[in-house]
């Protein structure tokens, strides 16, 4: 059986979900034959519509012919041409009304190709007001066309800063190497393990630095490559949370764990989902204070397991709490490049779950995601 190639070319440039500007009343992607069927719609109104132009204007022409023949002949065989003045008003409010239908159509077709045109010379900015009178194909296309540039800017302005972030995260490390590569040639330093372990430190980080970016590029581009397989989620919680325990004890943490009875298995990629945890739990540990406590609690509702890391930390404030899970998003005081939440996000989505945060500035933090389990699984 063919393949569907709209379905197959929307897939390619757009993933499998459905992107932002999709109407949210029609399918993603569309049922095979219901894409070309809506372009042939609108090409058979737009024919039938320009059809349908000409001929009232070719109607309204030589009407407006015979009118003035019959009165340049009326008045030259001394008739009256009173009789022709009604008509001939009729036929110029004709004909001004239907001027007025076909400027109505026209001006937002025109306005849509200069925007068009200012896109493609790189101004993602433009966008059509969407009028209110016209066909609504041609409402649709203008709406389309705006979320279009919209994604446009947004992709623009996304790639500028992360050519930015990046930058800036390689700088430091390798600005840190070239001066003790400096030091240890000019004989500043001796070339012993207390100055080259630093060295390989450095390169170090940004080996973590270049897996943790094509990580993150590779979920949010949908693809990343997950080995499912069936996996006790509650082994996986308590061996995550056993891996942490000499952290905690030495920053004088309190690691607790709460499941809520006995977790059924998941499909899911143990590696990258304990990946997660790490990202989550190493955060939560890295701004609790000592004494304090993280607790890493899990449940099952509605087919879906929740998993929540709740901290006693200081708390995020609530400017930054939407930006959190953004790539090279940290605090101040952060050590790392700001890739662990946004990297934990994507392999969460990647599962087919959500995650999100609460917090309030001194009362500590939650994160919690969730993905769905197999239906019988559920109900163990």
């Amino acid at each position: 059986m063919a393949g569907d190639p709209v379905g197959d070319r929307l897939r390619r440039h757009w993933g499998p979900n459905r992107p932002s500007w999709w109407p949210q009343s029609e399918p993603y992607p569309p049922p095979r034959g219901q894409w070309p069927r809506m372009r042939g719609t609108f090409m058979r109104r737009f024919a039938g519509m320009f059809v349908f132009a000409f001929l009232f204007f070719g109607f309204v022409v030589a009407a407006f012919i015979t009118i003035l023949v019959k009165i340049f002949s009326d008045a030259t065989n001394g008739g009256g041409i009173a009789a022709f003045i009604p008509l001939t008003i009729v036929v110029l409010l004709l004909f001004g009304t239907a001027a007025r239908g076909f400027r109505r159509f026209a001006a937002p077709l025109g306005e849509l190709i200069d925007a068009a045109e200012s896109v493609e010379a790189g101004n993602y900015g433009v966008r059509v007001r969407v009028r209110a009178a016209g066909p609504r194909e041609l409402r649709s296309l203008v709406t389309a066309f705006n979320s279009m540039s919209g994604r446009l800017e947004s992709s623009e302005r996304e790639r500028r800063r992360l050519l930015a972030d990046v930058t800036h995260e390689l700088r430091t490390p390798l600005t840190i190497m070239q001066g003790n590569l400096e030091a240890l040639l000019d004989g500043v330093y001796p070339a012993d393990p207390a100055h080259l372990e630093p060295i390989l430190d450095e390169t170090r980080v940004l080996s973590r630095l270049v897996d943790d970016l094509r990580t993150l590029s590779l979920a949010e581009a949908g693809a990343l490559t997950l080995h499912r397989e069936p996996t006790d989620v509650g082994q996986l919680l308590t061996d995550s949370v056993a891996s942490f325990r000499i952290q905690a004890d030495a920053a004088g943490v309190e690691l607790a764990t709460a499941l809520d009875g006995v977790l059924p298995q998941a499909d899911i990629d143990p590696v990258r989902m304990r990946e997660v945890l790490s990202n989550l739990l190493s955060n939560a540990l890295r701004y609790t204070p000592r004494g304090g406590t993280v607790r890493v609690e899990a449940s099952v509702a509605d087919g879906k397991l929740r998993v929540a890391v709740r901290d006693s930390g200081p708390g995020i404030a609530a400017e930054a709490l939407p930006h959190i899970f953004d790539r090279f998003y940290k605090s101040d005081e952060s050590r790392g490049a700001g890739l662990g939440l946004a990297i934990a996000k994507s392999l969460v989505v990647a599962h087919g779950g959500e995650i999100e945060a609460t917090s309030a500035p001194g009362q500590g933090t939650e994160m919690r995601f969730t993905f769905p389990v197999a239906p019988e699984a559920s109900t163990l």
